[in-house]
Protein backbone atom coordinates (compact mmCIF):
# COMPACT_ATOMS: atom_id res chain seq x y z
CA UNK A 1 0.00 0.00 0.00
CA UNK A 2 2.79 2.22 1.07
CA UNK A 3 4.34 1.54 -2.60
CA UNK A 4 1.51 1.90 -4.36
CA UNK A 5 0.89 5.36 -2.59
CA UNK A 6 4.19 6.90 -3.33
CA UNK A 7 3.72 5.77 -7.12
CA UNK A 8 0.56 7.99 -6.88
CA UNK A 9 2.07 10.93 -5.29
CA UNK A 10 5.47 10.24 -7.52
CA UNK A 11 2.65 12.20 -10.56
CA UNK A 12 2.38 15.44 -8.37
CA UNK A 13 6.39 15.35 -8.70
CA UNK A 14 6.83 14.68 -12.30
CA UNK A 15 4.31 17.25 -12.71
CA UNK A 16 6.05 20.11 -11.03
CA UNK A 17 9.91 19.40 -11.82
CA UNK A 18 12.52 21.83 -12.84
CA UNK A 19 11.47 22.95 -16.91
CA UNK A 20 15.26 22.44 -17.06
CA UNK A 21 14.76 18.79 -18.36
CA UNK A 22 13.14 20.50 -21.16
CA UNK A 23 15.25 22.76 -21.75
CA UNK A 24 18.10 20.15 -22.45
CA UNK A 25 16.17 17.67 -23.84
CA UNK A 26 17.56 15.27 -25.40
CA UNK A 27 16.08 16.31 -29.22
CA UNK A 28 18.14 19.68 -29.05
CA UNK A 29 20.93 18.69 -30.76
CA UNK A 30 24.37 20.05 -31.41
CA UNK A 31 27.64 18.75 -31.86
CA UNK A 32 30.14 18.79 -29.86
CA UNK A 33 34.04 18.13 -29.75
CA UNK A 34 35.22 15.28 -28.81
CA UNK A 35 36.51 14.64 -25.10
CA UNK A 36 40.19 16.80 -24.60
CA UNK A 37 40.66 15.75 -21.09
CA UNK A 38 42.06 12.55 -19.70
CA UNK A 39 39.64 10.33 -20.99
CA UNK A 40 39.91 9.53 -24.85
CA UNK A 41 37.51 7.07 -26.25
CA UNK A 42 39.73 6.00 -29.49
CA UNK A 43 43.65 6.09 -27.53
CA UNK A 44 44.70 2.53 -27.42
CA UNK A 45 40.81 0.73 -26.91
CA UNK A 46 41.37 -1.08 -30.33
CA UNK A 47 38.28 0.22 -31.09
CA UNK A 48 36.63 0.27 -35.05
CA UNK A 49 36.46 4.24 -34.75
CA UNK A 50 35.98 4.58 -38.53
CA UNK A 51 32.52 5.53 -38.33
CA UNK A 52 32.77 7.94 -35.48
CA UNK A 53 33.21 11.06 -38.11
CA UNK A 54 29.42 9.97 -38.95
CA UNK A 55 28.08 9.91 -35.90
CA UNK A 56 28.12 13.18 -34.47
CA UNK A 57 24.66 14.25 -34.88
CA UNK A 58 23.28 13.34 -31.57
CA UNK A 59 22.21 15.61 -28.85
CA UNK A 60 25.30 17.67 -26.97
CA UNK A 61 25.96 20.69 -25.00
CA UNK A 62 24.01 23.23 -24.16
CA UNK A 63 24.85 26.62 -22.20
CA UNK A 64 24.42 24.47 -18.85
CA UNK A 65 27.36 22.22 -18.93
CA UNK A 66 30.37 21.85 -16.29
CA UNK A 67 30.29 25.71 -15.22
CA UNK A 68 26.05 25.57 -14.42
CA UNK A 69 27.25 22.71 -12.44
CA UNK A 70 29.95 24.67 -10.44
CA UNK A 71 27.49 27.45 -10.20
CA UNK A 72 24.80 25.30 -8.85
CA UNK A 73 26.58 23.93 -6.26
CA UNK A 74 28.39 27.53 -5.90
CA UNK A 75 25.17 29.01 -5.09
CA UNK A 76 23.98 26.57 -2.64
CA UNK A 77 27.10 25.57 -0.95
CA UNK A 78 25.67 25.46 2.70
CA UNK A 79 23.32 22.74 1.89
CA UNK A 80 26.78 21.30 2.00
CA UNK A 81 27.11 21.68 5.35
CA UNK A 82 27.31 18.52 7.75
CA UNK A 83 25.25 17.93 10.23
CA UNK A 84 25.87 18.89 13.93
CA UNK A 85 25.47 15.18 15.52
CA UNK A 86 27.57 13.86 13.07
CA UNK A 87 31.36 14.48 12.06
CA UNK A 88 31.84 15.81 8.67
CA UNK A 89 33.72 13.19 6.80
CA UNK A 90 33.20 15.34 3.52
CA UNK A 91 36.64 16.88 4.39
CA UNK A 92 38.45 14.10 6.02
CA UNK A 93 42.26 14.52 6.44
CA UNK A 94 42.86 11.15 4.54
CA UNK A 95 41.39 13.21 1.44
CA UNK A 96 39.22 9.85 1.22
CA UNK A 97 35.93 10.08 -0.85
CA UNK A 98 33.33 7.55 -0.96
CA UNK A 99 31.55 7.30 -5.00
CA UNK A 100 28.50 5.25 -5.15
CA UNK A 101 26.63 4.47 -8.44
CA UNK A 102 23.22 3.41 -8.72
CA UNK A 103 21.11 2.03 -11.95
CA UNK A 104 17.46 3.37 -11.81
CA UNK A 105 15.03 0.91 -10.86
CA UNK A 106 12.69 -1.07 -13.20
CA UNK A 107 10.79 1.39 -15.21
CA UNK A 108 7.46 0.77 -16.51
CA UNK A 109 8.85 0.42 -19.82
CA UNK A 110 11.25 -1.83 -18.68
CA UNK A 111 8.10 -3.95 -17.55
CA UNK A 112 6.95 -3.51 -20.77
CA UNK A 113 9.73 -4.39 -22.78
CA UNK A 114 10.36 -1.47 -24.87
CA UNK A 115 13.25 0.60 -26.13
CA UNK A 116 12.86 3.46 -23.95
CA UNK A 117 16.52 5.39 -23.96
CA UNK A 118 15.90 9.16 -23.37
CA UNK A 119 11.54 9.13 -22.63
CA UNK A 120 10.53 10.06 -19.85
CA UNK A 121 8.87 7.24 -17.69
CA UNK A 122 9.00 6.61 -13.91
CA UNK A 123 9.55 3.37 -11.96
CA UNK A 124 7.33 0.74 -11.40
CA UNK A 125 6.32 -0.73 -7.60
CA UNK A 126 9.67 -3.29 -8.43
CA UNK A 127 11.66 -0.25 -9.23
CA UNK A 128 10.71 1.53 -6.65
CA UNK A 129 11.29 -1.51 -3.77
CA UNK A 130 14.57 -2.16 -5.89
CA UNK A 131 15.40 1.82 -5.06
CA UNK A 132 14.87 0.97 -1.23
CA UNK A 133 16.88 -1.67 -1.08
CA UNK A 134 19.42 0.24 -2.75
CA UNK A 135 19.17 2.83 0.03
CA UNK A 136 19.73 0.23 3.07
CA UNK A 137 22.50 -0.95 1.30
CA UNK A 138 24.05 2.48 1.09
CA UNK A 139 21.72 3.74 5.05
CA UNK A 140 25.74 3.62 6.63
CA UNK A 141 27.75 5.44 4.30
CA UNK A 142 28.32 9.09 3.91
CA UNK A 143 26.60 11.00 1.12
CA UNK A 144 27.22 15.24 0.52
CA UNK A 145 26.18 15.45 -3.17
CA UNK A 146 24.19 13.86 -5.58
CA UNK A 147 24.11 13.31 -9.32
CA UNK A 148 21.59 12.26 -10.91
CA UNK A 149 20.24 12.38 -14.97
CA UNK A 150 17.32 14.30 -15.93
CA UNK A 151 14.96 11.40 -16.16
CA UNK A 152 12.48 10.99 -13.56
CA UNK A 153 13.11 7.12 -12.95
CA UNK A 154 16.77 7.76 -11.92
CA UNK A 155 15.68 11.21 -9.85
CA UNK A 156 12.78 8.82 -7.88
CA UNK A 157 15.80 6.31 -7.58
CA UNK A 158 17.94 9.14 -6.01
CA UNK A 159 14.99 10.44 -3.62
CA UNK A 160 13.92 6.98 -2.84
CA UNK A 161 17.70 5.52 -2.00
CA UNK A 162 18.38 8.74 0.44
CA UNK A 163 14.82 8.34 2.33
CA UNK A 164 16.50 4.98 3.82
CA UNK A 165 19.78 7.19 5.11
CA UNK A 166 20.53 6.55 8.42
CA UNK A 167 21.43 10.49 8.50
CA UNK A 168 17.66 11.42 7.47
CA UNK A 169 19.19 14.07 5.03
CA UNK A 170 16.41 15.54 3.01
CA UNK A 171 17.38 15.84 -0.66
CA UNK A 172 17.20 18.88 -2.68
CA UNK A 173 16.94 19.00 -6.15
CA UNK A 174 18.67 22.45 -7.08
CA UNK A 175 16.86 24.45 -9.80
CA UNK A 176 19.67 26.03 -11.72
CA UNK A 177 17.36 27.06 -15.18
CA UNK A 178 16.90 30.86 -14.60
CA UNK A 179 17.60 33.03 -12.47
CA UNK A 180 14.01 33.19 -11.11
CA UNK A 181 13.93 29.41 -10.69
CA UNK A 182 17.24 29.89 -8.04
CA UNK A 183 15.42 32.65 -6.63
CA UNK A 184 12.41 30.72 -5.63
CA UNK A 185 13.95 27.41 -4.79
CA UNK A 186 15.62 29.38 -2.21
CA UNK A 187 15.93 27.68 1.21
CA UNK A 188 16.18 30.46 4.35
CA UNK A 189 16.84 28.74 7.15
CA UNK A 190 20.06 27.65 8.30
CA UNK A 191 18.92 24.45 10.56
CA UNK A 192 17.45 23.50 7.12
CA UNK A 193 20.24 23.80 5.21
CA UNK A 194 22.62 21.62 7.19
CA UNK A 195 20.22 18.53 7.30
CA UNK A 196 19.86 19.31 3.21
CA UNK A 197 21.65 17.20 0.69
CA UNK A 198 22.16 18.86 -2.93
CA UNK A 199 21.07 17.27 -5.59
CA UNK A 200 21.64 18.41 -9.09
CA UNK A 201 20.14 16.88 -12.41
CA UNK A 202 22.35 16.58 -15.65
CA UNK A 203 21.07 15.51 -19.27
CA UNK A 204 24.78 14.42 -20.11
CA UNK A 205 24.01 11.46 -17.22
CA UNK A 206 20.98 10.48 -19.74
CA UNK A 207 20.14 6.86 -20.82
CA UNK A 208 21.70 7.09 -24.80
CA UNK A 209 19.29 8.08 -26.94
CA UNK A 210 18.09 5.41 -29.14
CA UNK A 211 16.72 7.35 -31.74
CA UNK A 212 13.89 5.66 -33.82
CA UNK A 213 13.68 2.35 -31.36
CA UNK A 214 12.47 4.36 -28.74
CA UNK A 215 8.89 3.08 -28.04
CA UNK A 216 9.26 0.07 -30.02
CA UNK A 217 9.02 -3.65 -28.75
CA UNK A 218 12.22 -5.20 -28.34
CA UNK A 219 10.80 -8.57 -29.53
CA UNK A 220 8.64 -7.05 -32.24
CA UNK A 221 11.65 -4.94 -33.30
CA UNK A 222 14.02 -7.85 -33.60
CA UNK A 223 11.69 -9.97 -35.60
CA UNK A 224 11.27 -6.80 -38.41
CA UNK A 225 14.88 -6.08 -38.49
CA UNK A 226 16.07 -9.59 -37.94
CA UNK A 227 18.00 -10.18 -34.24
CA UNK A 228 21.61 -9.55 -35.32
CA UNK A 229 20.65 -6.03 -36.37
CA UNK A 230 19.07 -5.43 -33.40
CA UNK A 231 22.04 -6.93 -31.09
CA UNK A 232 24.55 -5.29 -33.27
CA UNK A 233 22.50 -1.89 -32.34
CA UNK A 234 22.02 -2.77 -28.62
CA UNK A 235 25.80 -4.30 -27.88
CA UNK A 236 28.32 -2.97 -30.31
CA UNK A 237 30.25 -0.12 -29.16
CA UNK A 238 30.35 2.28 -32.16
CA UNK A 239 27.93 1.25 -34.16
CA UNK A 240 24.18 3.57 -32.89
CA UNK A 241 20.89 2.78 -33.32
CA UNK A 242 18.91 4.98 -36.37
CA UNK A 243 19.20 8.28 -35.69
CA UNK A 244 20.29 7.59 -32.36
CA UNK A 245 23.45 7.58 -30.37
CA UNK A 246 25.99 4.57 -29.96
CA UNK A 247 27.62 3.81 -26.40
CA UNK A 248 30.65 5.59 -27.87
CA UNK A 249 28.80 8.10 -28.03
CA UNK A 250 27.16 8.40 -24.67
CA UNK A 251 30.76 8.17 -23.68
CA UNK A 252 31.98 11.24 -24.58
CA UNK A 253 28.94 13.35 -22.84
CA UNK A 254 28.98 11.05 -19.85
CA UNK A 255 32.65 10.83 -18.97
CA UNK A 256 33.68 14.58 -19.78
CA UNK A 257 30.69 15.51 -17.25
CA UNK A 258 31.96 12.74 -14.55
CA UNK A 259 35.75 14.30 -15.25
CA UNK A 260 34.68 18.53 -15.21
CA UNK A 261 31.96 18.23 -12.50
CA UNK A 262 32.04 15.05 -10.40
CA UNK A 263 35.22 14.02 -10.11
CA UNK A 264 36.96 17.66 -8.49
CA UNK A 265 34.22 17.20 -5.74
CA UNK A 266 35.83 13.68 -4.91
CA UNK A 267 38.98 15.17 -4.62
CA UNK A 268 37.90 17.94 -2.65
CA UNK A 269 36.51 15.24 -0.92
CA UNK A 270 32.97 15.23 -1.42
CA UNK A 271 31.16 12.01 -0.92
CA UNK A 272 28.86 11.40 -4.02
CA UNK A 273 26.02 9.27 -5.50
CA UNK A 274 25.62 9.14 -8.58
CA UNK A 275 21.98 8.03 -10.11
CA UNK A 276 21.62 7.13 -13.46
CA UNK A 277 20.72 4.35 -16.28
CA UNK A 278 22.85 1.31 -18.27
CA UNK A 279 24.54 3.00 -20.47
CA UNK A 280 25.63 6.28 -18.73
CA UNK A 281 26.89 4.01 -15.88
CA UNK A 282 28.80 1.96 -18.13
CA UNK A 283 30.54 4.38 -19.83
CA UNK A 284 31.50 6.17 -16.42
CA UNK A 285 32.40 2.67 -15.04
CA UNK A 286 34.35 1.97 -18.35
CA UNK A 287 36.65 5.32 -17.33
CA UNK A 288 36.75 4.45 -13.81
CA UNK A 289 38.22 0.81 -14.59
CA UNK A 290 40.06 1.64 -17.34
CA UNK A 291 38.31 -1.18 -19.17
CA UNK A 292 38.20 -1.49 -23.18
CA UNK A 293 35.85 -0.84 -25.65
CA UNK A 294 35.24 -4.93 -25.52
CA UNK A 295 34.69 -5.41 -22.22
CA UNK A 296 32.37 -2.81 -21.75
CA UNK A 297 29.95 -3.50 -24.15
CA UNK A 298 29.88 -7.47 -22.08
CA UNK A 299 29.70 -5.31 -18.95
CA UNK A 300 26.45 -5.90 -17.23
CA UNK A 301 24.85 -4.00 -14.47
CA UNK A 302 21.83 -4.83 -12.38
CA UNK A 303 18.67 -2.37 -11.54
CA UNK A 304 18.93 -1.36 -8.28
CA UNK A 305 22.15 -2.97 -6.49
CA UNK A 306 24.37 -0.12 -5.76
CA UNK A 307 28.32 0.12 -6.46
CA UNK A 308 30.69 1.39 -4.56
CA UNK A 309 34.44 2.78 -5.24
CA UNK A 310 36.89 4.86 -2.84
CA UNK A 311 38.74 7.99 -4.23
CA UNK A 312 42.09 8.44 -2.86
CA UNK A 313 44.79 9.92 -3.87
CA UNK A 314 43.41 10.39 -7.34
CA UNK A 315 42.43 6.70 -7.89
CA UNK A 316 39.48 4.72 -7.61
CA UNK A 317 39.29 1.83 -5.70
CA UNK A 318 36.57 -0.65 -6.51
CA UNK A 319 34.72 -2.10 -3.69
CA UNK A 320 32.07 -3.79 -5.14
CA UNK A 321 28.36 -3.50 -4.03
CA UNK A 322 27.46 -2.87 -0.09
CA UNK A 323 25.87 -5.35 1.56
CA UNK A 324 22.65 -5.18 3.55
CA UNK A 325 22.51 -2.42 6.96
CA UNK A 326 23.06 -5.44 9.60
CA UNK A 327 26.35 -6.56 8.33
CA UNK A 328 29.53 -5.61 8.62
CA UNK A 329 31.37 -6.27 5.71
CA UNK A 330 31.44 -3.23 3.51
CA UNK A 331 33.10 -1.24 6.32
CA UNK A 332 36.32 -3.22 6.79
CA UNK A 333 36.69 -0.66 3.46
CA UNK A 334 38.14 1.55 4.55
CA UNK A 335 38.85 3.07 8.39
CA UNK A 336 36.73 6.23 7.67
CA UNK A 337 33.47 4.31 6.82
CA UNK A 338 34.41 2.43 10.09
CA UNK A 339 34.37 5.56 12.01
CA UNK A 340 31.05 6.63 9.74
CA UNK A 341 29.55 3.36 11.04
CA UNK A 342 30.67 3.50 14.90
CA UNK A 343 29.41 6.98 15.13
CA UNK A 344 25.99 6.47 13.19
CA UNK A 345 25.01 3.67 16.08
CA UNK A 346 26.39 5.91 18.82
CA UNK A 347 23.99 8.78 17.88
CA UNK A 348 21.74 6.30 17.48
CA UNK A 349 21.93 4.87 20.83
CA UNK A 350 21.64 8.66 22.57
CA UNK A 351 18.63 9.39 20.68
CA UNK A 352 16.88 5.49 22.07
CA UNK A 353 18.17 6.17 25.43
Amino acid sequence: MATATFQQSIVSFAAHRSSSSSSSTISQCLLREPISKGFKIHSSLSCNNHTTSKMRNFCKIEALASSTTETSVSSYNTLLSPSKNVPDFSQKKSNEAALILIRHGESLWNEKNLFTGCVDVPLTEKGIEEAIEAGKRISNIPVDLIFTSSLIRAQMTAMLAMIQHRRKKVPIILHDESEQAKTWSQVFSDETKNQSIPVIPAWQLNERMYGELQGLNKQETAERYGKEQVHEWRRSYDIPPPKGESLEMCAERAVAYFQDNIEPKLAAGKNVMIAAHGNSLRSIIMYLDKLTCQEVISLELSTGIPLLYIFKEGKFMKRGSPVGPTEAGVYAYTKSLAQYRQKLEEDSEVICS
